[in-house]
């Protein structure tokens, strides 16, 4: 989950058009930047493919030289994405699913939260 806000507030009303942001554009942006980086791939730290010496390389691995848990993809995520955003806008939530229940949450303040329902 993405969420974007305003850079300047508006207390009574959004000026025309009356939308932060088109959805359609979002969407392209996350997709462009992030999803077709990491979609279909096998993301691996490079710790782990030096204790796994037999491990194969696909041609979908990518690696990184940190652990790729749900809190550093938001991360990551966080320097794909921002500097692509129109200047008008923010990045200001970020919610990443590792389950159905579970996810890991980035918010503008740089406060990670972790939760299972």
């Amino acid at each position: 989950h993405v969420s974007v806000s305003p850079v300047k507030n508006h207390v009574d009303y959004l000026p025309g058009p009356g939308f932060v942001i088109d959805f359609k554009e979002i969407k392209k942006l996350v997709n462009t930047f992030i999803v077709e980086r990491l979609d279909h791939k096998i993301v691996l730290s490079n710790r782990f493919l030096v204790e796994n010496p037999s491990f194969f390389s696909p041609e979908n691995l990518v690696t990184w030289q940190v652990e790729p848990t749900a809190e550093n993809i938001l991360l990551y995520i966080v320097k794909e994405l921002c500097p692509h955003l129109p200047e008008t806008i923010l990045l200001s939530c970020l919610k990443l699913f590792e389950t159905k229940d579970s996810y890991a949450q980035w918010t503008n303040s740089n406060v990670f939260t972790a939760r299972s329902q």
